[in-house]
């Protein structure tokens, strides 16, 4: 199989040839795109890639991300996110408790250029507490990147990870990572991608070797054999060597039994596994498979390159009056996330917006639909995790971050038309732990208010109150018990706030959906039942048994339960 460049006639190589093409061929895109700021709005918003990279904790995501950021020059050493060589924490881990614990917790935005290219990264968090926190990234992201532990293959949060970009019908490409160390067979990683998560696969890379007997990575597109060393445990970009497949000097230099090895995976690749097709890897049905180290840099640039030539310019977004072409002249986008004291010095509170259409420029003045109001966007920033900086002008594709004074909400949007349009609302997830929050000093009542409400708000946690009280019980609702110690953690750095939990035997909650035909007061309940409403007033039921729901179902005919809500 070859991968021809973009746009280029096809090479045969053994029994197949094929090619994949982006919008348009690659020398016109980087001829006309040199000078982004100076092209035309058509020209800046097709050179935008925005991309979220997934996978189960400890996969090594972070790390590749720190990687792309090292090629594209954002930053001079990579910080591993653990790893005792490494005197640098990951850029994109900017929380303490992240840097405490060697662990994401947030969703995290990087932006950088690289072969005139503008690149958007979403670095999401793997854990499956935060699970909620990915998706809502996931909803601003044109396209996924799944990285794989190859000592592990498959686990359970990339699966459900990679169900929620299912659902979003966007192409997703696979890195396996961590090929330094010893790994499963390649052939067996690649059958279990097919097997448990249920999407094709093509290899558009294959390793020699793992562990340390690693040797490096063949790129099938151009049959040359990149040979790496690291340098600085990976922390530095390093310089590759390439030596082509038919090169009698390669056999020499990676041992006789890894070249036959190769020759003979070679054979087997282009003659019996599946062919690229652009159209399938577009609508999530083929993913691409690259392999490497992220840690050494074994295989990313590569992975880079391809990827880069694989994905689109940012695509259009469904709203309630139509799909909305990213092309169109007028602004548009949504608010996906909200964060509070990115930096301690400011106290401030950035919302970040995707853009999906146009163009932004500071003092532009846009529809706030969800607010009703007209808002003026005068200073915007973009990010490096918790660094930023003023934003002259963003397209399409791009993420800022807007100083949001407390009007903004996650899923509401902003734009220039007049038609006031907007755009799909993003799903809150039902939670599963519940505790009782009650801060330790009653004297700081206010600070404790004023944290609670702000992370609520983030949507890292859930408030709900007593049915017929005001705020005196607090009752908190996480996805997973991490964000709990996430909370308390929060409350005591930036708030200054100690606050104990008790926690509530309920796993079960649901919105009520037509409060008015069934008046909450008057519903039959359980014994294991329990009225709370959350920050907006709307009425929901807690239960402790899952059969409970059912049973007040029957008991009160009319009745409408939601697992979650779109706001």
């Amino acid at each position: 199989v070859d991968l021809a460049h973009c746009g280029g006639a096809p090479r045969r190589r053994g029994r197949q040839y094929i090619t994949y093409e982006t919008e348009r061929p690659m020398a016109e895109t980087n001829e006309n795109l040199t000078n982004g700021a100076e092209g035309s709005l058509t020209d800046n918003i097709r050179k935008r890639r925005t991309f979220a990279i997934i996978s189960h904790p400890d996969a090594g995501k972070t790390t590749l991300t720190e990687k792309f950021l090292l090629y594209g020059g954002a930053i001079n050493l990579a910080g591993s996110v653990k790893g005792r060589k490494a005197a640098r924490h990951a850029v994109s881990d900017w929380m303490e408790i992240e840097k405490e614990r060697g662990i994401s917790v947030t969703s995290s935005v990087l932006q950088f250029n690289y072969d005139n290219y503008c690149i958007n990264i979403l670095d999401t968090p793997g854990h499956e507490d935060f699970s909620e926190d990915t998706y809502r990234t996931l909803m601003a992201a044109d396209s996924a990147v799944m990285v794989i532990d190859a000592s592990k293959g498959v686990e359970r949060q990339t699966i459900k990870l990679f169900k929620v970009c299912v659902m979003r019908h966007i192409p997703i490409f696979t890195f396996i990572n961590k090929m330094d160390r010893e790994a499963n067979d390649p052939y067996e990683l690649m059958s279990d991608i097919e097997n448990v998560l249920g999407i094709a696969t093509c290899p558009i890379n294959w390793p020699i070797g793992s562990g340390k007997g690693f040797k490096g990575v063949y790129d099938r597109e151009t049959r040359e054999v990149a040979l790496f060393t690291a340098a600085m445990n990976g922390q530095k970009e390093v310089a590759t060597e390439y030596m082509n497949v038919d090169d009698p000097a390669l056999r020499e230099r990676i041992g006789w039994e890894f070249h036959d090895k190769l020759l003979e995976d070679v054979e087997l690749l282009d003659g019996a596994n599946a062919e690229f097709d652009q159209e399938l890897v577009n609508a999530g049905e083929l993913s691409p498979v690259f392999f490497g180290s992220a840690l050494t840099n074994f295989g990313v640039e590569t992975f880079l390159k391809h990827f880069l030539r694989m994905t689109s310019s940012p695509l259009p977004r469904q709203s309630d009056q139509g799909v909305i072409d990213p092309f169109r002249d007028d602004f548009s986008g949504f608010v996906f996330k909200i964060q509070a004291n990115m930096n301690k010095a400011h106290r401030d509170r950035i919302a970040f917006l995707r853009i999906c259409s146009g163009k932004y420029v500071p003092g532009m003045e846009v529809n706030h639909v969800q607010g009703g109001r007209k808002v003026k966007l005068s200073q915007s920033t973009q990010m490096m995790a918790d660094e930023r900086h003023i934003v002259e002008e963003a397209y399409a594709g791009d993420i800022i971050g807007l100083f949001d004074p407390g009007i903004f909400a996650i899923g509401d949007t902003l734009c220039t038309s007049g038609d006031k349009f907007r755009y799909e609302g993003i799903p809150t997830f039902a939670p599963e732990h519940f505790a009782r929050v009650r801060q330790v000093d009653t004297m700081k009542r206010k600070q404790f208010m004023k944290g609670v409400t702000q992370i609520a708000q983030e949507g890292a946690i859930q408030i709900f109150q007593e049915y017929n009280t005001g705020m005196e019980e607090i009752i908190v609702g996480v996805v997973g018990t991490l964000q709990f110690d996430v909370l308390m953690f929060r409350l005591k750095s930036e708030y200054n706030v100690e606050i104990k939990l008790d926690p509530l035997p309920y796993e079960h909650i649901r919105w009520v959906e037509n409060p008015d035909e069934c008046p909450v007061e008057q519903i039959v309940g359980t014994s294991d039942m329990k009225r709370i409403k959350d920050l907006h007033d709307n009425p929901l039921l807690l239960f402790i048994n899952q059969w409970s729901v059912g049973m007040v179902l029957e008991r009160n005919k009319g009745l409408k339960l939601a697992e979650f809500k779109v706001d």
